[in-house]
């Protein structure tokens, strides 16, 4: 019912810059709080942002002054400007959305399929 695909990955080496977008699309009615997280190799799912329908965000620390998440609600998309890279940021970033589908009244959780964001000269 809900697609969200993901956009902006690559190489890039360290102090670059990327910038990731996350597009929704369905039969949706509107999008609550919506977010980034990566996955390591070897390491959990982390939660690296979050925005919520207002505006207000939320960073981990180690990416703080660093990247900026946004969101466009007419275009139900979510971006992430990932500034001063480094090593350390290599991970696949996955895009991740609160919607409530027409005529469900509730909301679920869904994911995009995951972008590689690799840092190294």
């Amino acid at each position: 019912q809900v697609q969200l695909v993901e956009s902006g990955g690559g190489l890039v080496q360290p102090g670059g810059s990327l910038r990731l977008s996350c597009a929704a699309s369905g039969n949706i009615f509107t999008i609550y709080n919506m977010a980034w997280y990566r996955q390591a190799p070897g390491k959990q799912r982390e939660s690296v942002a979050i925005i919520n329908r207002l505006g207000s965000t939320h960073y981990v620390q180690s990416v703080e002054g660093r990247f900026t998440i946004s969101r466009d609600n007419a275009k139900n998309t979510v971006y992430l400007q990932m500034n001063s890279l480094e090593p350390e940021d290599t991970a696949v970033y996955y895009c991740n959305a609160d919607v409530e589908v027409v005529g469900t009244l509730r909301s679920s959780s869904y994911w995009g399929q995951g972008t590689q964001v690799t840092v190294s000269s």
